[in-house]
Parts: structure tokens; sequence; C-alpha cells
């Protein structure tokens, strides 16, 4: 790289913790759980996505990052469907969840929602209790007896890192919580239907620094049994959370590998400069 650019932002102790040295250890362990070929998408005439072609890993934190407008947030709501609520939009191209193209070959929209959950940018708890919160999709999705809700919402609570803090409160409104509160319980309402993949549109964006340090851990201790995809604005958390990164700019998915070659040496142009601050 030249000499005279500006030096990477993101420091290399932090990313020694995030991705071991030899890469092939991630090689070995690489099993992909959705496959994105050749994927354009349209807000009417205007095109947001360009050839987006990616493989998303299994069990692993998969981060996408890049400036404002630059088709991030549009592409994560592709892989379950999002998009279809928006009037005058189309796209073309493939998203493979276990091989099922998840606009052919899925044509229960709630079905696909269930097995790829989605934490928003702003929290949204709805106007019910905690309890009735995280027992939502169960009683959508049939479950009827007290006692397994009850168990489910105790269990799914515990790993949202929630049950403490509100296991005497479970009856009060959801709006009681504060916001990093707010986000950790619709973490455990995607959770509580149990999501093979869970998307996060900048879930941390409007939090305070400990608020945001327990959604990481959460995120992290998560990853153990779901695949999870995080779109974040802040590169410092996308070091410390994600197994591999993707830089989007214009629409198009400019570059994307381990998170620490992304960051410590990537090998274009855009990425570097979008990495030191040159433009974004």
């Amino acid at each position: 790289m030249d000499e005279n650019r500006p030096e990477t932002i993101i420091d290399e102790s932090i990313m020694a913790d995030t991705l071991p040295d030899d890469s092939t250890e991630l090689q070995a362990a690489k099993e992909i759980k959705i496959v994105i070929r050749n994927l354009n998408f349209f807000y009417g005439k205007h095109q947001a996505l360009k050839d987006v072609s990616l493989d998303i890993e299994t069990k692993r934190v998969s981060a996408f990052i890049g400036p404002s407008g630059c088709g991030k947030s549009t592409f994560l709501r592709t892989l379950n469907r999002m998009n279809d609520t928006i009037p005058n939009t189309h796209l073309t191209g493939q998203v493979l969840l276990d091989n099922t193209d998840v606009y052919q070959g899925i044509k229960d929209v709630s079905t696909l929602r269930t097995r790829v959950g989605m934490v928003f940018q702003k929290s949204n708890p709805f106007p019910k209790s905690i309890f009735e919160n995280v027992a939502f999709g169960l009683r959508v999705n049939g479950i009827k007896e007290n006692d397994v809700i009850a168990s489910a919402v105790e269990n799914t609570l515990k790993r949202a890192y929630l049950w403490e803090e509100v296991k005497d409160k479970l009856n009060h409104s959801a709006y009681m919580l504060s916001g990093g509160q707010q986000q950790r319980l619709c973490i455990a309402r995607a959770l509580a239907v149990q999501p093979e993949v869970l998307l996060m549109d900048e879930p941390a964006s409007a939090l305070d620094p400990l608020s945001t340090g327990k959604i990481e851990d959460l995120i992290n201790e998560l990853k153990q049994n779901h695949t999870i995809v995080i779109v974040t604005h802040n590169m410092q958390q996308a070091a410390r959370v994600a197994d591999t990164t993707a830089f989007f700019y214009e629409g198009r998915m400019i570059e994307h590998g381990p998170t620490k070659q992304i960051f410590t040496k990537p090998k274009e142009k855009r990425t570097e400069d979008y990495i030191t601050g040159r433009f974004g």
C-alpha cells in the first residue's frame, strides 16, 4: 500500500481477537447457509443493488459496512423478503437458503421469517407486557400450553441476557424498559421461535456504550447456534463481532473476506479509502 495513505483506523490488537492469523482455520470450518447470486434490486426505476453475489457462512457473524445509501440495508432485507412490503419494487437473481430459493421455492413468507428473523435499528417492542412480547411468536405458531410458553419465555430472556433484569416485571409494559433493554427484548422476541438466521440492521446505533457492549456480547454468544448477519456503520463494532465483512458502495459489493483482512489488508482501493476515513 502507498505509505502516504492514512493508516487503517482499526487497531490490530482488536483484530487479533477477531480472527485467527491463519485463515485456513476459517476455511476448514466453512459451511454455507445462504447463497446470493447476481442479485439486482429496484425501487421503481432506481437500481439499489447491482449484481451482488455472496456466500454467508453458517454459525458465523457476517457484517455489512459502507456509507449511507450504499445498499447494505436493502440487501439485508432481501434475505427474508422484508422488501416485499414496499410498493413498486422488484428484484432479479437468487437468494438460496439451504439451497432453496426464498423467492421461488418458499411460498409462505411467514415461514421464511420464522427461519430468518430480523432485529431493526430502532427497538420496536409491541404494546404488550414483557412476557407477551416474547410469547407472541410462540402463540402465532400455534403453541397453546401455558407451561411450555412460560418455560420458553424464561429460557429466551436468559439467552438475551435480560432475565435477571426483568424476571420480577414480566407483566409490566415493555415500554417501561430502557432503550438497551428494549433492543434485547426485541432480540429475545426474534429468538423465541428459534430462527436459523438472525438479521440485525444497526441494532446498537442508538444505544449507549454499556448497552452496545451487551448487544455485542450477545451476538458473540448467539453465533454458537445461529447464523448472524449485521449491518453496522461502526467499523470498530464490525471488527469486534464479525468473522467476515463485506464492503458495499453505490449498490455494489466491492469486497468481501475475513474481517481481519478487510480491515488491515484490503484488496480494493475503495475499501481502503472507506476504512481509513477518506470518504463515508
